[in-house]
């Protein structure tokens, strides 16, 4: 819950920092200097990457939470048995122990989207977070194609 309210915060910030910039591109654009223009069109485009990236974060926690919950309804959630540190994450070194096992969960079947999510869990445990997002969105793709096929 603390993740989803500090997401929504910093959503609220992007909206408010986009509503600013796009302002003061607007001001830009209307002061007739050849500068100012190309300021004011840098201006526009900045906000524009900002929402896209926001709406494929977006994007990317409703899928992925929702792959969370139909693992557990399957009873297919990896067990939180790994030793923690006092901030909550994973000892690496017990998150480490444990990943080889996931990743041959996925080498036997690649096809699985809940293998990819698991493994995806496992880099994340361990620390990798580019690989974590990256085994998560496949896990995301494997399921919406066996859902759109099913």
């Amino acid at each position: 819950m603390k993740g989803r309210i500090a997401a929504l915060v910093m959503a609220a910030l992007l909206v408010f920092y986009i509503v600013v910039i796009g302002w003061r591109a607007v001001l830009f654009l209307g002061s007739g200097d050849s500068v100012g223009i190309v300021i004011g069109i840098a201006l526009l485009v900045l906000p524009l990457i900002g929402i896209w990236a926001l709406v494929r974060e977006i994007q990317f926690g409703t899928r992925s939470e929702r792959l969370v919950k139909l693992l557990e309804e399957q009873g297919a959630l990896p067990m939180e048995h790994l030793p923690v540190r006092a901030s909550g994450r994973p000892v690496r070194d017990a998150a480490d122990a444990e990943f080889p096992r996931y990743q041959a969960e996925v080498d036997a079947a690649p096809e699985s989207w809940q293998a990819w999510f698991r493994l995806g869990l496992a880099y994340d445990a361990s620390g990798d977070r580019r690989r974590a997002r990256r085994a998560i969105r496949t896990a995301i793709t494997l399921e919406r194609a066996e859902h759109t096929t099913a």
